[in-house]
């Protein structure tokens, strides 16, 4: 399944990741530990505008099951229950909320040398329904999505989409939006270490471009640091360091150019993993 096409939704990931991935403007803090069971637990406590908010995930694996139970502050409890090769090259999901009954939802995606399916469906009497697919190779794929309201029978989206990619740069096109934004990403490797990306939108309505460009250098083997710089004016910073294994401390900033009177914002991000 390695040499097939990535699913529609990884489509442009590489760019993406590192032009948003760790990115944090505020006080966040995670906790997570892992057993060799199978068991696992996550909190994450993340402070914003002066109020605290937070969640503990509790996994569990067996065998080609998952199971994730997420608990957060309003007490609302998602579970999600995976298995991978019900069917071959496959993997089925199922989504609940409680204590909203109308939450479920059932997730298939199958993946083979030449094609990633993906479609979900509502598990109500009037349900959304998705299909993405994406063909192709693992250098090229082109593929789409469409969402489906069956309460307003209308469609809720239909994007478009096409994936290039080798093992030093990778470029992605779409039209999103139901075709009203076209955009363009693009992510290039200059050395093992430093790693450049762009992305462009142009929408059509209103003839706007807008761009971003980022990049990503490895000081060392343990510490990263970003930075991203928008049309707006807004110029990120990010510098993570793993000061022991699999643990992580980020610090992220972000001034806006255009907005004097704005305070540069600040982000901290601790994971903890024992």
């Amino acid at each position: 399944m390695g040499k097939g096409p990535t699913p529609f939704a990884n489509i442009g990931k590489h760019a993406k990741d590192l032009l948003t991935k760790d990115y944090n403007l505020d006080q966040k803090f995670t906790l997570s530990m892992r057993s060799s069971t199978g068991m696992g637990f996550t909190a994450t406590g993340l402070k914003k505008d002066q109020k605290f908010f937070g969640d503990i995930n509790t996994v569990y694996k067996s065998g080609s099951t998952r199971v994730d139970v997420k608990v957060n502050t309003y007490s609302n409890v998602s579970t999600k229950v995976t298995v991978n090769d019900l069917l071959p090259s496959s993997k089925v999901a199922f989504r609940f909320k409680t204590p909203d009954h109308k939450s479920g939802k059932l997730e298939i995606e199958y993946l083979n040398h030449h094609a990633a399916i993906g479609s979900s469906i509502g598990l109500n009497p009037t349900p959304l329904l998705e299909l993405s697919a994406a063909i192709g190779s693992k250098d090229l794929a082109l593929g789409g999505e469409i969402g489906f309201d069956t309460a307003s029978a209308s469609f809720t989206k239909y994007n478009a989409g096409i994936g290039f990619n080798k093992p030093d740069f990778s470029a992605a096109l779409f039209l999103t939006n139901k075709g009203q934004v076209l955009k363009a990403s693009y992510i290039h490797s200059v050395n093992p270490s430093t790693s450049i990306a762009a992305e462009m939108t142009h929408r059509f309505s209103t003839f706007a471009n807008n761009f971003i460009i980022g990049s990503s250098h490895a000081i060392d083997p343990l510490t990263v640091v970003k930075t991203r710089f928008s049309d707006k004016g807004k110029v990120a910073m990010l510098c993570q360091h793993e000061w022991r294994p699999k643990s992580l401390i980020t610090v992220s900033a972000e001034y806006d150019s255009k907005s004097i009177n704005t305070a540069t914002k600040m982000g901290l991000t601790l994971v903890l993993k024992p």
